[in-house]
């Protein structure tokens, strides 16, 4: 309890010490640097750093860096765009856990099920859903980014040799579907075109789950050992984010000014708007459809969905999620079907995000895409998304490749990652719930909602 209340007070002083800095900031003009302000910033800055010291967790950190980073990008900007480096350090690094994440993660997510023919008539029905759920939720995010703008006014510096922000050129539909499928794994690994990767890995993925158990049994083991340590990787990569962030958000400002945070804030609003929007004109109907009781429903969702929300993690939630399912009435393998095959097929809430996100970094490069280039864009994103819904800020490595496959710039991409902890606690209680209306969805479809017995093991985990 101690702790707990020091934690406040650090967050509450660092609240106070930063508004009144940026309100005498204001006050002696938005363009004018105040000394006095800044000292008050700062102040603020140390105690957010001494609040993510109690932490001990790396959220609060990126929180501390991009405050940071707006910092120094405000009063030092020839410094702040000096720092340029460590944020391309950071994407270096990203940009090596792509291509094995995303073939590892497909391959063990259509494999790791056994034979597909065995699934049967709920494995169908299941990938149904999955898909015309997540497509609804694709357009509802580009429906909103669309309507929102939240990107457009963010100016971008010039690119370098390196980068290219023009718009992508017409590509004709023949040319589309040739380039989809990959020549040579290898190749398509090097150039970064992850779509193809993706295609790969469906095909390496039905064929491998069409081997007998004993065939199938050791390559699987491979993949998810290696989509194991693909994770792990992410992991020790964003050890580095705080620093990334803190450089990117800082050359930001310092060559862009503040004005690019008020682009995050209505990139926030369109988000949690866009995943309202979702629950209550996809989920509730696809509820009301199935005749879910919404009222029980919701209140056995409620624990794994709060768990989702404060540790961004689905799988964090997971062993409660098919308690709270099983004992709502959905039979035992339904639910360890459905919820698990969700976790690679259902991302509602990351899918969402993806398309806002995405849309957003080509509003803030100045990029048009036509309606077919954003359906492209779309269909890319409903292939390559698939598997990272268990793993924090994993959106991010799907972000900056469908960014790389349509030559988009990386750096709004590193300004939204400073709010991308917020953004991660929505979308991933969004992937929660949808995964649990799929079982309990699938079950009414099976005709078997509520005909088994609850198991009182079950029974005693839910009571505690």
């Amino acid at each position: 309890m101690l702790k707990t209340n020091f934690q406040r007070f650090l967050l509450l002083a660092a609240v106070i010490f930063l508004s009144a800095g940026i309100l005498l900031g204001l006050i002696h003009g938005p363009v004018v640097h105040h000394a006095g302000a800044a000292a008050l910033r700062c102040v603020a800055i140390v105690f957010l750093a001494l609040f993510a010291l109690q932490r001990r967790s790396l959220t609060p950190w990126i929180f501390v860096a991009m405050v940071a980073g707006a910092e120094l990008g405000f009063d030092a900007p020839a410094l702040a765009i000096s720092l340029r480096v460590f944020s391309d350090i950071f994407l270096r690094l990203i940009k090596t856990i792509v291509a094995p994440l995303i073939l590892a993660t497909l391959v063990t997510g259509i494999a790791g099920h056994g034979d597909l023919k065995s699934v049967g008539r709920m494995g169908i029905k299941s990938l149904i859903y999955f898909e015309v759920v997540t497509t609804l939720a694709l357009v509802i995010g580009l429906a909103a980014i669309n309507l929102s703008h939240a990107g457009v006014g963010l100016s971008l510096p010039p690119a370098t040799s390196s980068e290219t922000i023009a718009s992508p050129p017409p590509t004709h539909w023949q040319d589309f579907l040739l380039h989809v499928f990959p020549e040579n794994i290898a190749k398509s690994i090097a150039e970064g075109q992850i779509l193809q990767v993706a295609v790969f890995a469906v095909f390496f993925g039905i064929a491998l789950a069409s081997l007998d158990e004993k065939k199938r049994a050791p390559v699987l083991h491979l993949f998810e050992s290696l989509s194991e340590v693909m994770f792990k990787f992410t992991n020790v990569v964003m050890y580095f984010a705080p620093i990334g962030v803190g450089a990117a958000m800082a050359f930001t400002v310092g060559q862009m000014g503040l004005g690019v945070l008020a682009n995050l804030g209505k990139l926030l609003l369109t988000l949690y708007g866009a995943l309202v929007g979702f629950g209550l004109l996809v989920l509730l109907p696809a509820a009301l459809l199935f005749r879910v009781p919404v009222r029980r429903f919701l209140a056995a969702v409620a624990e794994p969905a709060t768990i989702a929300f404060a540790t961004s993690t689905s799988e964090a939630a997971l062993p409660r999620a098919m308690e709270s399912m099983e004992a709502l009435g959905v039979p035992r393998r339904i639910v360890a079907f459905v919820i698990p095959a969700g976790y690679s097929f259902n991302l509602d809430g990351s899918t969402l995000y993806l398309a806002v996100a995405s849309i957003f970094v080509a509003q803030a490069a100045g990029v048009h895409l036509s309606l077919g280039q954003q359906l492209l864009m779309m269909v890319t994103l409903m292939l390559t998304s698939k598997g990272v819904a268990g793993v924090p800020r994993a959106t991010l490595v799907i972000l900056l490749a469908t960014a790389a496959t349509f030559r988009l710039p990386t750096e709004p991409i590193f300004v939204i990652l400073g709010i991308d902890a917020l953004a991660d606690m929505a979308r991933t209680a969004v992937n929660v719930v949808g995964n649990c209306l799929a079982s309990v969805v699938v079950a009414k479809w099976e005709g078997e909602f509520g005909t088994e017995p609850i198991s009182p093991v079950v029974l005693e985990g839910m009571a505690e």
